[in-house]
């Protein structure tokens, strides 16, 4: 199976052994960063440094002047690479070692967006605002959206592009010091907390028959079990299951508004991944693959964000899909999408390979072996730069 090591350029610029360390793992294809979120990112293995703070949301290379002119929504430039172009020249540096390289441009995921912008962000039903997520509804956030994808993902020598956080991003999020943990979400807290009350979206659900006032009050109903430490609340909001998350908040919420805030939000998802997959091929040369970053439940958030698989097979050439859990979970995230694939379509299995975050490169061999029997046709392995020296050893010798 072919495999693709996700990458910041950080990791390999100002370190000339990189490009053939990262080889000599056996993969042919690099995931590189072209447009990233904040993050603290530790490099064990770089010769001038062993931290690196990115401070903000930001692009990795140039943007172009007369892309942005006039617009008041407009990419973060980072500042804290003395490069201009950072991912320019790791992305060289990489093609130069014989790795094909792909971008990977993080999109609906701002945190310096919703700060300088507050208006743009996802509004919960207690009004609380989510400066981390963009409201995907929002028409100055997707045109922001869609001309951020043709950029970022079409870089010089790019052979292809991983388009991360297409869709709702919601509560979920790694924050800086996140205390969020005390009360037990499940999945159906979590897309509970994730409705968006915007003006945008509450004309949404008004379209979608939903009176916004009366769905607002029956979110903040459902969820107060939650808050009361209710008995029975448990039962209510199970922890982790595609299929019992929805059902769930079908019962909590009630068959009809739960279905209006389906047809408004899996409505906006879809155009917007459309949109952007579009532009995308717009600008890039022939072969150029688009893929995403999925999971197979429409009513998931965050960096996976939630699909209809063939309706999002249909215009993509494929979708990388998360794949951090036992067999069972990775038979319900990569199955759904296997059912809907036609011949040529990628289905990238995501393994996490460092085991200080959870990942498991000791077993990467029959995990694969695993994801390939469901359909899976590639594997990504995260994260090229953050593993340890022993986790790319095993990773190694799971690809060999």
């Amino acid at each position: 199976m072919r495999a693709s090591a996700f990458l910041y350029p950080w990791d390999v610029v100002g370190d000339p052994a990189a490009p053939e360390r990262v080889a000599g793992l056996g993969v042919r294809q690099v995931t590189l960063a072209s447009a990233y979120h904040s993050t603290r990112a530790l490099t064990p293995r770089h010769p001038a440094h062993r931290v690196v703070t990115a401070r903000h949301a930001a692009v990795l290379y140039p943007p172009g002047p007369a892309r942005w002119s006039g617009r008041a929504l407009r990419p973060y430039e980072q500042g804290w690479m003395p490069q201009e172009d950072p991912y320019g020249a790791a992305a060289g540096a990489l093609a130069d070692a014989g790795l094909e390289v792909h971008t990977w441009v993080v999109l609906a995921h701002n945190s310096r967006l919703g700060e300088e912008h507050p208006g743009t962000s996802v509004v919960n039903a207690y009004g609380d605002r989510y400066p981390w997520a963009p409201c995907v509804a929002r028409p100055e956030v997707r045109e922001y959206l869609v001309t951020l994808a043709a950029e970022a993902a079409v870089r010089p020598g790019a052979r292809g592009t991983e388009l991360e956080s297409l869709g709702w991003y919601g509560f979920a999020h790694l924050h800086a010091h996140d205390k969020t943990a005390g009360v037990a979400l499940g999945g159906p807290g979590e897309y509970l907390m994730s409705l968006c009350f915007c003006d945008v979206c509450r004309a949404g659900y008004g379209s979608s028959g939903a009176d916004p006032e009366r769905l607002r009050d029956a979110v903040r109903s459902a969820l107060y079990p939650l808050w009361a430490g209710s008995a029975g609340a448990a039962e209510a909001f199970p922890v982790r299951e595609r299929a019992a998350e929805w059902a769930a908040v079908e019962k909590l919420l009630g068959a009809g508004p739960a279905a209006a805030t389906r047809t408004w939000r899996a409505g906006v998802a879809s155009s917007l991944q459309r949109e952007a997959v579009a532009a995308v091929r717009a600008e890039a040369p022939p072969g150029f693959r688009v893929l995403l970053h999925a999971d197979p439940a429409w009513h998931r958030c965050g960096a996976n964000a939630g699909t209809d698989p063939a309706d999002v097979l249909a215009h993509a050439d494929g979708v990388v899909v998360p794949c951090a859990g036992g067999a069972a979970e990775r038979a319900a995230a990569l199955g759904p999408f296997a059912r809907a694939a036609a011949d040529g379509t990628v289905l990238a299995a995501n393994f996490p390979v460092v085991s200080g975050m959870g990942g498991s490169p000791s077993t990467l061999a029959a995990d694969a072996a695993h994801a390939a029997e469901l359909g899976a046709t590639e594997l990504r392995l995260y994260h090229g730069g953050l593993a340890s020296g022993p986790d790319l050893g095993l990773v190694r010798e799971a690809l060999a």
